[in-house]
C-alpha cells in the first residue's frame, strides 16, 4: 500500500510539470516507433507527423530529461531534412550543455550522424572556445573527439585543435594553422605555447584519458617541433614510456594504455614508430611487451601495422621480434615449433589464419616484410620490389625511420633481415605449397605467391610444384580469366624481378628454375598456350635466362611441329 501511494504521488508530480501531457504522449509514440519492423510505413509517417507537432517549438524542453530526450532522437531518425534543420535550429546555443549531459550527448551524436553537411557546420562551431574544458569532461570529451575524428573538415579540425595551444587561440575566429605554422608566424610564442600544450597533454595522460584522437594529433604536432638532440625531445619520449607497466605495479595496472591507443591512429602510430626508432634495446622490448596480446589486431589495421613494420626494422633482438610479431601474424603453433605432433584440425586453422594475413592489404605487409623490406645494396630506401606493399607517403616515412635506425641500432640491417627471413620463410613456403590454389584467386594473392617463391630461403620444391599445378588441365584457347595467374607464371619463369636501371632481370640466388616443374605441366598444351592470350608466358619460357637450354629446345621442337597452327592464329 505504501508503494502504491508513492507511485501515485510520483505520477501527480509528473503531471504537474510543464508539457507533461505532450511528453507523455510523445513517449507513447516513441515506444511504438522504436519497433521499426512492427510498424507499417503509413502508420509510421502518421506517428512521426504527430510527434513533430508535439515537439515543435519545445525541443529544448524535451532534451534535458533522460526519458524524453530519446523521443527527440527518434524524431531525428525518421525526420526529413527540413525537420532535422528545425530541431537543430531550436537547439542553437544548447549543443555544449547537451554534450555535457549524460543522456543529451547521444542526441548531439545523432544530430551529427543524421544531419547533412549544413547541419554539421552549424553544430561544430558551437564547440569553439570550449575545447579545453570539454576534452577534460567525462561525458563531453568522447563526443567532441568523435566529432573531431569522424565529422569535422580539415579546417574545423585545425580550429578545434589550435585551442590546445593556449587561451588566445581559443578566441580566434578562423583557423590559424597547425603548431609548426603558429610557431613560424610567431617565434616569440614558442616557449609559452609549447609549455601550455605539454601541460595539457601531460594532464590527459596522467588521467589515463589517452584514447582521444585529438590528443594523439596534438602529441604528434608537439613532437615534430622538437629538436631531436634536445632534452625536451628525450623527455617527451620518456613520457610515452612512463605509462608502461612496471614490475612493481599490480595486475590491475593500466600501464601501456597510452601506447596501445596511439598505435591505432594516424598521428599516434607515427609517434610510436619514432619512439621505437629512437629507443634503446630495453625501451623497445618494453614497448613490444605492451602489444603482446594485440599483434593480430594491429596487423590488420592500416595505422597499427606501421608500428609492427618499424619494430621489425629497428629491434636488434630478432628472436624477440619474430616471437612477438611474426609468430602471431603467421600463426605459429607453439607445439609445432617445439617439434611436437599437432592436431590436423589445428593445422588447418593455422593455415587459414596465415592465408587471411596474406590476402589482407595491411597484414600482408607484416607477413612479407622479412622477405622484401631490405635492399641487397643497403641504404634506408625500400627496394623497388617492396613498393607494392605501401603507398609512397608511408615508404618515405619508413625510410626516414631507417635513417634514425642507423644511429640507434647496433645490428647490421642485412643481418637483421636475414635472420627474420630465415624465421618466416618456411612458414610462407608451407602456405604456398598447401594453399596455392586459394591464393591464386586474387591478383595480390598471386603477387604474394611470386614473392614467396622468389625471395624465401630454404627448400622450395613443394611450393613450386603446387604453383605449377595451377597450369595443369586449363583450357587456354580464348581464355580471358585469371590473367593475374599468367603474370605470376611469367615472373616466376623469368626467375627474378625486372631492374629498370639495367633493363634486365635480376636473377635470385640460388636460382629458382621454375620452368623445371612448370614446363611438364603445360607440355601437352603448349600450342594452346601459345595461341591464347597467355602467349606471353610461353615467350618468357623461351627467352628467360633462368630456363635451361634443354627445356627451351623441347619447347621449340613442339612449336615447330605445330607451326601451321601458330601461323594460322597470327593471320
Amino acid at each position: 500500500e505504501g508503494h502504491a501511494k508513492q507511485r501515485a504521488l510520483a505520477k501527480e508530480r509528473r503531471a504537474a510539470k510543464p508539457n507533461a501531457d505532450s511528453i507523455a504522449r510523445s513517449k507513447q509514440i516513441w515506444e511504438r516507433l522504436r519497433r521499426k519492423s512492427h510498424v507499417p510505413l503509413d502508420e509510421r509517417q502518421k506517428l512521426v507527423g504527430e510527434l513533430f507537432t508535439l515537439i515543435s517549438g519545445r525541443v529544448s524542453d524535451f532534451v534535458f530529461k533522460h526519458d524524453s530526450v530519446r523521443v527527440v532522437q527518434c524524431a531525428l531518425k525518421y525526420a526529413n531534412p527540413s525537420q532535422r534543420e528545425m530541431i537543430v535550429n531550436e537547439l542553437q546555443g544548447s549543443v555544449v550543455p547537451l554534450a555535457e549531459s549524460k543522456y543529451g550527448k547521444f542526441l548531439v551524436a545523432k544530430m551529427v550522424v543524421e544531419g547533412n553537411r549544413g547541419i554539421k557546420d552549424t553544430i561544430i562551431p558551437q564547440f569553439y572556445g570550449h575545447v579545453k574544458r570539454l576534452i577534460n569532461h567525462a561525458e563531453a570529451g568522447w563526443i567532441l573527439d568523435d566529432i573531431y575524428r569522424q565529422v569535422a573538415t580539415k579546417d574545423q579540425k585545425t580550429r578545434l585543435l589550435q585551442e590546445w595551444f593556449g587561451a588566445e587561440f581559443a578566441m580566434a575566429d578562423s583557423p590559424i594553422g597547425d603548431l609548426s605554422s603558429v610557431l613560424n608566424q610567431s617565434p616569440e610564442k614558442r616557449k609559452p605555447v609549447l609549455s601550455h600544450l605539454h601541460k595539457t597533454i601531460s594532464t590527459l595522460v596522467g588521467k589515463q584519458m589517452t584514447g582521444f584522437t585529438m590528443l594523439h594529433d596534438a602529441m604528434w604536432q608537439y613532437y615534430t617541433t622538437l629538436d631531436p638532440a634536445s632534452d625536451s625531445h628525450a623527455e617527451f619520449l620518456e613520457l610515452l614510456r612512463s605509462d608502461i607497466e612496471t614490475a612493481a605495479e599490480g595486475d590491475s595496472s593500466t600501464g601501456g594504455d597510452l601506447l596501445r591507443n596511439l598505435a591505432f591512429t594516424h598521428s599516434g602510430s607515427r609517434l610510436v614508430c619514432h619512439a621505437l626508432a629512437h629507443g634503446t634495446a630495453k625501451s623497445r622490448k618494453a614497448i613490444l611487451k605492451c602489444y603482446k596480446d594485440a599483434v593480430s589486431i594491429m596487423a590488420y589495421d592500416s595505422n597499427a601495422s606501421l608500428v609492427l613494420l618499424t619494430a621489425l626494422d629497428v629491434v636488434d633482438d630478432t628472436k624477440l621480434s619474430a616471437k612477438t610479431i611474426l609468430a602471431d601474424v603467421l600463426a605459429v603453433d607453439g607445439k609445432e615449433a617445439d617439434g611436437k605432433e599437432v592436431d590436423s584440425k589445428k593445422v588447418e586453422e593455422r593455415l587459414n589464419r596465415r592465408e587471411a594475413a596474406l590476402t589482407n592489404l595491411s597484414a600482408r605487409c607484416v607477413a612479407l616484410w622479412p622477405l622484401l623490406a631490405e635492399s641487397s645494396s643497403g641504404g634506408s630506401a625500400l627496394p623497388e620490389t617492396a613498393n607494392f606493399l605501401l603507398p609512397p607517403t608511408e615508404r618515405e616515412f619508413i625510410s626516414s625511420l631507417r635513417a634514425i635506425r642507423s644511429t640507434s641500432s647496433k645490428k647490421d640491417p642485412q643481418t637483421r633481415a636475414s635472420e627474420l627471413r630465415a624465421y618466416a620463410s618456411p612458414l610462407l613456403l608451407e602456405l604456398a605449397e598447401k594453399r596455392a590454389a586459394a591464393l591464386s584467386l586474387t591478383s595480390f594473392g598471386c603477387r604474394c605467391l611470386a614473392e614467396i617463391l622468389l625471395c624465401a630461403q630454404g627448400e622450395k620444391c613443394g611450393a613450386k610444384i603446387s604453383v605449377a599445378k595451377l597450369a595443369e588441365g586449363v583450357e587456354r584457347a580464348g581464355c580471358q580469366r585469371n590473367r593475374h595467374v599468367d603474370r605470376m607464371f611469367k615472373t616466376l619463369l623469368l626467375g627474378g624481378h625486372f631492374n629498370p636501371a639495367t633493363k634486365q632481370v635480376d636473377l635470385v640466388h640460388p636460382r629458382l628454375c621454375f620452368a623445371d616443374v612448370f614446363f611438364p605441366a603445360i607440355k601437352g598444351q603448349l600450342v594452346e598456350w601459345t595461341t591464347s592470350p597467355s602467349s606471353f608466358v610461353v615467350v618468357a619460357l623461351l627467352e628467360s635466362p633462368d630456363v635451361g637450354d634443354v627445356i627451351k629446345a623441347q619447347a621449340r621442337k613442339i612449336l615447330s611441329k605445330n607451326a601451321k597452327k601458330v601461323e594460322a592464329v597470327k593471320e
